[in-house]
């Protein structure tokens, strides 16, 4: 007869409100960067079908980083605790990305400022995921993430409507001449950049971690035996197939004279083919002690949970992605008529895409509270799919909707499919994984949010130019049918209650 395994302590409402307010701050630089950084790019001369390539830095950092950053902090312990260290610098280097990003004097210095920017922010929220399963009993990690939820869509109502409320509240124009970014953009950044680190700061000093060896007295052996990674894995198979796809792509793209985002799609496949012939490799001669090969590991040993909701992320975060892309010229051409950046008309329109960003983030405040009592109701999967349902009607509803003023009705729906893709599948996933290994399988859950990602900035800019002639407007419908599969997705996931 086995001794039941002592669960954590619970934690109080404010030492979780502590915990997660930091992740307003991070909401902050986010929503700056998806609301600003089209605009930005349009400003400084990248034509429409330019920028998904641009933006491929976000994903291909988040990819690199967060199962680094996921590896190293399940390892660390030091004055700051364990998660907290990476929280700090990772936040102090957001800070310096937001104050410089609005002064970039060229499309090419934009572009790599948006890297350092997305490689910080990923530093920082990484093990903001992994905490909350470090310090919460199992009863309470649904709250947790429910109140990061809270908290990213306070932040982002804030942050998102920042340059509409600089020209509105305080006179500061949003027009400028061409080539230069408009004030109300630069000095909404320099403000994110000071509640970021001021929100990060509060949490670094007011939250305390468990220790290793804390920890470890409330690990269940059993859950840490079943990530052993014991036995081979089929990581040559996975690397042919990945390499030979990618080799396939590329010489596609040289017969058919195809776009350099599509290059990029083909040169990925191919470095994760060698990647995983890479690991076949270090296999095959017992070099495994090290940390690439955990996280490739760790990686093809993922529970079936985890699997099954890599399905339901893909598709979710590929329709977010389209939103984030493309929002801003579709809206700014299909509702407002104009193109000219340097146009009243255009600037109007996106400023009215910050409105409607901060809209969809302050609806999913108030979904961040309706959706634990939807669960309770009616289950984390039932809620999980009438959301993403709810998300793909939003998304198509921006091609027949002809009154901008009206696309406020469609942040309704959104805001619910995002305060629920970032709870309710974290919710199901929490309770899979063992505590020594939280933080390296959060960074690898980030995969099936960055994978579609990269998907999105390679091929859509190909869709808009060879197959939707220009219209920005059908990448979003696109983005509509992407949540119709999610929410199918979802109905096959199975998960420990």
């Amino acid at each position: 007869m086995t001794t039941p395994v002592q669960d954590k302590p619970t934690l109080s409402f404010w030492q979780i409100w502590n915990m997660c307010f930091g992740f307003m701050g991070i909401q902050f630089g986010f929503a700056l960067q998806n609301g600003n950084v089209s605009r930005i790019f349009q400003t400084l001369g990248a034509n429409i079908d330019e920028i998904p390539i641009l933006w491929i830095a976000a994903p291909l950092t988040g990819l690199i980083v967060q199962p680094i950053v996921g590896y190293f902090s399940d390892r660390t312990w030091g004055k700051l605790g364990r998660r907290r260290p990476f929280f700090l610098y990772g936040a102090l280097a957001t800070t310096l990305a937001l104050c410089i990003m609005p002064n970039s004097p060229s499309l090419w210095i934009a572009a790599g400022m948006l890297w350092i920017m997305d490689a910080a922010i990923n530093v920082t929220m990484e093990p903001f995921r992994a905490l909350v399963g470090d310090n919460l009993p199992k009863k309470q990690r649904g709250m947790g993430y429910a109140m990061q939820s809270f908290f990213i869509g306070v932040g982002a109502v804030v942050a998102s409507a920042l340059p509409w409320m600089m020209t509105n509240w305080f006179g500061i124009s949003n027009t400028a001449e061409a080539g230069v970014i408009p004030e109300s953009v630069t000095f909404s950044f320099y403000f994110g950049a000071v509640v970021l680190l001021i929100a990060v700061l509060w949490t670094i000093v007011t939250t305390k971690e468990y220790s290793p060896e804390e920890l470890a007295k409330y690990e269940d052996p059993q859950v840490t035996l079943a990530y052993s990674n014991q036995g081979h894995l089929p990581y040559a198979r996975i690397g042919v197939a990945l390499l030979g796809l990618g080799l396939l792509v590329l010489a596609a793209v040289y017969v058919l004279s195809l776009g350099k985002d599509i290059v990029f799609l083909g040169g990925a496949l191919s470095v994760f083919g060698g990647l995983f012939l890479l690991s076949n490799s270090m296999q095959t001669r017992g070099k495994t002690q090290n940390g690439f090969y955990t996280v490739m590991s760790d990686m093809m040993s993922m529970p079936s949970t985890m699997k099954q909701l890599a399905v339901v992320q893909f598709f979710s975060w590929f329709a977010l992605f389209a939103m984030w892309i493309y929002t801003t010229p579709a809206v700014t051409k299909f509702h407002f008529g104009s193109s000219d950046v340097a146009s009243k008309a255009y600037n109007d329109g996106a400023d009215w895409v910050g409105v409607l960003f901060a809209a969809y983030n302050g609806f999913s405040v108030i979904a961040a509270i309706i959706i634990p009592l939807m669960v309770k109701k009616l289950g984390l999967k039932v809620s999980h799919m009438i959301n993403l349902l709810l998300g793909a009607g939003g998304m198509l509803s921006f091609a027949f909707i002809s009154n901008s003023d009206h696309l406020i009705y469609a942040m309704v729906a959104i805001g619910f499919v995002w305060a629920s893709v970032l709870s309710l599948p974290y919710a199901m996933l929490s309770n899979a994984l063992p505590s020594n290994k939280m933080g390296v399988y959060m960074g690898i859950f980030n995969f099936f949010i960055v994978i579609p990602q990269m998907l999105a900035a390679t091929i859509l800019g190909a869709l808009v130019r060879f197959v939707f002639d220009g219209e920005a407007i059908y990448a979003l419908s696109l983005g509509g049918v992407s949540y119709l599969i999610a929410a199918i997705a979802v109905t096959r996931v199975t998960y420990n209650k």
